[in-house]
């Protein structure tokens, strides 16, 4: 089981740092962490997707709303919050392919950030599903790197919303 947790941290030194450290002390995997300022320059926003049985989801939430720096945590359900994930991806290409996989890449709704004459840079935001369609989609490509953010979520609406 898959969750997608969201903090609200002090921004201070070392927050970053504890929150993992307490991931990797109880042997929680994170699948992806992301952090940002918020409109309030004293208070980071943290997003982390980590997996686990019920009863391990559960601990994770109740000892990271235990950590000092943590002043509000949520769960981003599905169906009530909006994800997405920025990839860059480097493509060897060549001119005889060039072009259909630009048409590959007008289909997804890509950008186009970089052009060689061996390879292409790409640029995929969206949902984690769209990203890995893509990504199968270039099989027939030789994918040289590939940068992912992980996922940045928030709540839909305007209820929830945290002011501290």
């Amino acid at each position: 089981m898959v969750k997608v947790i969201q903090l609200i941290v002090d921004n201070t030194a070392g927050v970053l740092s504890r929150i993992s450290g307490l991931f990797s002390r109880r042997g929680y995997n994170i699948e992806s962490i992301t952090a940002g300022i918020t409109a309030d320059p004293h208070y980071s926003r943290i997003t982390i997707v980590t997996s686990g049985d019920e009863a391990i989801l559960e601990q994770i939430e109740k000892q990271v709303g235990k950590l000092i720096d943590v002043r509000d945590i949520r769960v981003l359900e599905p169906d009530d919050s909006v994800y997405r994930e920025l990839v860059l991806i480097k493509v060897k290409v060549g001119d005889d392919k060039r072009q259909a996989l630009i048409s590959v890449c007008d289909v997804f709704r890509t950008k186009i950030v970089d052009i060689t004459k061996d390879s292409m840079i790409i640029e995929v935001t969206g949902a984690q599903s769209k990203i890995n369609a893509f990504i199968e989609m270039l099989q027939d490509y030789e994918i040289l790197e590939i940068a992912r953010t992980g996922i940045a979520g928030l709540r839909r609406g305007s209820d929830g919303v945290v002011y501290l």
